[in-house]
């Protein structure tokens, strides 16, 4: 499939999946139901950049989970490159969770 042929927003979705299949080892939810993902931000060519945050910067996970998604994102078909950058503003919290990982989690 050529990438000018793929729709940025269905790069994002499919970049939305792939966060939704990544864990945080700690917590049984996904990163993007956890509100770990800030923002997917899709450019011509299949560009992707994403900013992510953690639940603590303490998470033992902090030095890997972000090269982790990144890794997964580069492996999707439409992408050519792919940039997570780990932010601390705004802090995490758990009212960024969605209502569904509130159930799973029964919060």
């Amino acid at each position: 499939m050529s990438e000018t042929t793929v729709d940025p927003k269905e790069i994002e979705e499919q970049v939305i999946e792939v966060c939704r299949n990544t864990f945080d080892p700690e917590i049984p939810v996904n990163i993007y139901d956890l509100g770990m993902i800030y923002n997917v931000d899709v450019q011509p060519g299949g560009v992707v950049n994403v900013r992510m945050t953690l639940t603590s910067p303490m998470c033992p996970v902090a030095g890997t989970l972000p090269g982790e998604v990144e890794t997964r994102i580069r492996g999707l078909d439409a992408v050519t490159k792919a940039v997570v950058e780990l932010v601390w503003d705004p802090p995490w919290d758990k009212d960024m969770i969605t209502e569904a990982a509130r159930l799973q989690l029964n919060i």
